[in-house]
């Protein structure tokens, strides 16, 4: 699938880094560093604009490496961007950790997968088609 996409960054464009990948890094375009606090949440912005073809949306999800090592995460995961989206791609990160963590230009801080999606046509019933699970949910099987 091919997909328009401008970018303002001093940066290459997203790209899967293998064969097999699923999601492509994006990156954070800033003229300046960021840090993050404790606990705080910020917009990064990325220099990326995209196009997607109606019937797709990018989902912006965390990137385990910053979870893991720095406590630094994706708000809001996954994020969704709309086929009819054209403002830039912002990434709200969360800061989990108890030490500052500062986001350089350039940085790796989300992964973003390109996804087909269905629409749902409701269609109101008086009640719903019985299953084994039923209403169960949160753990309702238990543990074995």
């Amino acid at each position: 699938m091919k997909v328009r996409i401008v970018n303002t960054s001093r940066h290459e464009l997203p790209k899967y880094e293998t064969e097999a990948s699923a999601g492509m890094d994006l990156r954070a375009s800033l003229d300046v560093p960021v840090t993050l606090k404790p606990f705080e949440r910020k917009l990064i912005p990325t220099g990326l604009y995209i196009e997607l073809p109606i019937g797709y949306e990018a989902q912006v999800r965390p990137r385990s490496g910053l979870a893991i090592k720095h406590g630094i995460t994706v708000l809001n995961t996954p994020g969704t961007i709309d086929a009819d989206y054209r403002g830039e791609i912002k990434v709200i990160i969360v800061n989990l950790s108890d030490r500052s963590y500062v986001v350089n230009d350039g940085d790796r801080i989300a992964q973003m997968i390109i996804a087909e999606h269905a629409k749902a046509e409701w269609v109101q019933v008086d009640e719903l088609t019985e299953t084994k699970r039923g209403g169960g949910g949160f753990g309702h099987t238990g543990h074995e």
